[in-house]
């Protein structure tokens, strides 16, 4: 199986996505540079955090218009999975992959710690393999992390089932003082209709190795190796 890490200017978790895949996971994959339009048979994509482009105008909004964007809308279009993180979650969405929008923390801050997170469905291929019921610990690294959408895109979300994760407390519950940004109704990641392309704003690839302090992000990537092989396993059949 191989990865595909985006790069763009001012990328700054792409070499901490690497990591996770060629050391952690002892999985092929290489950088895809912003101007580059092949995905190198990618089977899966990763677009990380950072400040792409430095993030003027908007965070990702200029990042959505680089060439390897638009190999990346083709590869979702056929079904490819696309994981976007913290920036990489903001440029998907920008770049219409992904429902909704990221803007300004509500505290106008930008926040650096450790949250809990809750998986509000196991049915998409970035999050069935985390077990039921486990909160995960994973860190944040964003001013601009607070998701919002209109209600007719969250009524949408919530009867097709596409939010995936939810900020909470150690123990589940959600409020206010355990959402980090002010994100409507804790939404903490989400994936599209059709759930092969998802996005969040914490760094699982930052919680995948216990000298790190959580290794709670290993399941999401767990998830999408799971998705894989089932895959490969119906292409075989």
């Amino acid at each position: 199986m191989r990865f595909a890490v985006l790069q763009f200017p001012a990328s700054n978790c792409d070499q901490d996505a690497l990591h996770v895949v060629r050391q952690v996971l002892k999985l092929d994959g290489d950088y895809v540079w912003h101007k580059d339009t092949d995905l190198r048979g990618a089977d899966a994509v990763i677009v990380p955090g950072g400040f792409s482009y430095g993030d003027y105008l908007r965070c990702g909004a200029i990042a959505r218009f680089s060439p390897v964007m638009q190999s990346v809308q083709q590869f979702a279009a056929e079904g490819g999975l696309v994981l976007g993180i913290c920036n990489g979650f903001q440029v998907l969405c920008e770049a219409g992959l992904l429902p909704g929008a990221l803007i300004r923390n509500r505290s106008l801050q930008f926040r650096c710690e450790h949250v809990h997170l809750r998986t509000v469905t196991r049915r998409s291929p970035f999050t069935n393999a985390i077990p039921e019921g486990r909160i995960l610990r994973i860190p944040i690294a964003h001013g601009e992390g607070c998701y919002f959408a209109d209600a007719a895109t969250l009524e949408q979300l919530r009867a097709q089932d596409q939010i995936l994760w939810e900020y909470c407390d150690s123990k589940g519950l959600g409020s206010d003082s355990a959402n980090p940004n002010g994100s409507v109704t804790h939404i903490a990641g989400v994936c599209n209709a059709a759930r092969n392309v998802a996005g969040l704003m914490p760094h699982p690839e930052r919680a995948c190795e216990a000298s790190l302090g959580s290794e709670d992000g290993m399941p999401i990537f767990e998830s999408i190796l799971t998705a894989l092989r089932q895959r490969d396993a119906s292409k075989a059949a």
